[in-house]
């Protein structure tokens, strides 16, 4: 009987995380198609909260997430002839390079100073916007 309850319960837990789990893909995937970008700032913090994923995990899981978003969301910004090929194409290398670089990075730093300076990275991005 114990037994039972107990599955019931990771059940529940389970259907908890997967409705919380879209919850967090529907909204990182709306900010993304109305700014173009600032999925990592929602799903990060929501990975981490309220899915209570490891720090590095969140990370790593967010990047895979913002991916195909992202790819999408240019498809629709291009066929409304909001893309410049110009900026886009060199842009994306550089993402491409930096990401290659981040993740060999995220693999060899402690879950603390990953969370320091996504932190400081955050908080530099609001300022700017406030401010600048």
């Amino acid at each position: 009987m114990k037994l039972k309850i107990e599955e019931k319960s990771n059940r529940l837990s389970n259907k908890k995380t997967i409705l919380y789990s879209i919850l967090v893909g529907v909204l990182s995937g709306f900010i993304n198609g109305i700014f173009g970008g600032g999925g990592g700032m929602i799903v990060v913090p929501m990975l981490n909260l309220i899915l209570k994923y490891d720090e590095k995990i969140a990370h790593a899981t967010a990047i895979l997430i913002i991916l195909p978003i992202s790819i999408i969301s240019s498809l629709f910004y291009a066929a409304f002839g909001n893309f410049d090929l110009k900026i886009g194409i060199p842009t994306g290398i550089g993402v491409t390079v930096g990401g290659i670089v981040g993740a060999l990075l995220l693999s060899k730093l402690k879950a603390k100073w990953v969370s320091i300076i996504f932190s400081f990275v955050m908080l530099a991005a609001g300022v700017k916007m406030l401010f600048f």
